[in-house]
C-alpha cells in the first residue's frame, strides 16, 4: 500500500514537468494503475505487510494420571467384600444366623431357621456369581484325572502311587467361579456398615 501510494504521487508529480510532455499519456494510465491499488487497499482493509513474529503459545502439559495406591485399592476391594456380605444378611439374615448362639436351640428349631438362610443366601449367590462344578460327574462317581492337572482344582488323597493319569472316585466335585459381580462402592474412605441398627422410637 505505502509503494502504492508514493509511485502514485511520483507520477503526478512527474506529469507537472515540460519534459515528461511526450509520455503523459503513459503517466496518466500509470497513476491511475496505481489510484486503484490505494483505492482497493482502503476499501477492503488488506494488509500486504507480513504480519508480527509471535511465538506459539506453550500448550500446557497435561499432569500424569497418579496411580491408584496401593492403600486406596485395597480398602476399594475389602469395602466391596464387606458390601456382599450386607447383601447376604439382607437377603438370607446370614450374618445374623451365624452370630447367633444355636447351642440353646433344638435341631429343628435350627433346621426351620437354615432352610430361610439357604433360600435367601442362594438367591444372592446365584445374583453375584456363576458357580460351576469342577468335576463333571457328581459325588461317588468314578473319574480319570489327568497328567496335566491344576492342582489348585483337584486335591488327590488316598492312595497315591504310579504316575498320572489317576482314577478315583469323587468325595466332592468341587466348585469355582465362572464370573464375579461384586457390587460397587462408589467410596471407600470406611468401611460399609454390613446391616444399620434398627430402632424403634416410641
Amino acid at each position: 500500500m505505502k509503494i502504492a501510494a508514493i509511485l502514485l504521487v511520483v507520477l503526478n508529480a512527474a506529469m507537472l514537468f515540460p519534459a515528461t510532455a511526450g509520455i503523459t499519456p503513459y503517466l496518466v494510465i500509470a497513476s491511475v494503475l496505481a489510484a486503484i491499488s490505494v483505492l482497493a487497499f482502503v476499501i477492503t482493509g488488506e494488509n500486504t505487510e507480513a504480519p508480527p513474529h509471535h511465538e506459539p503459545t506453550p500448550v500446557p502439559v497435561a499432569e500424569a494420571v497418579k496411580p491408584i495406591p496401593a492403600a486406596a485399592s485395597q480398602n476399594q476391594a475389602q469395602a466391596e467384600v464387606v458390601t456382599l456380605l450386607g447383601v447376604f444378611q439382607e437377603k438370607g439374615r446370614l450374618v445374623d444366623f451365624l452370630m447367633e448362639d444355636i447351642t440353646p436351640h433344638s435341631d429343628a428349631e435350627v433346621g426351620m431357621v437354615a432352610r430361610a438362610v439357604h433360600q435367601g443366601c442362594q438367591a444372592a449367590l446365584n445374583e453375584y456369581f456363576q458357580i460351576e462344578p469342577i468335576s463333571p460327574q457328581g459325588e461317588g462317581a468314578t473319574i480319570s484325572v489327568p497328567a496335566d492337572y491344576a492342582s489348585d482344582e483337584f486335591r488327590l488323597v488316598g492312595n497315591l502311587a504310579g504316575e498320572a493319569p489317576f482314577t478315583g472316585k469323587v468325595v466332592h466335585q468341587g466348585w469355582k467361579t465362572a464370573s464375579v459381580k461384586l457390587p460397587r462402592v462408589l467410596k471407600a474412605d470406611r468401611l460399609p456398615v454390613i446391616a444399620p441398627a434398627q430402632v424403634e422410637i416410641q
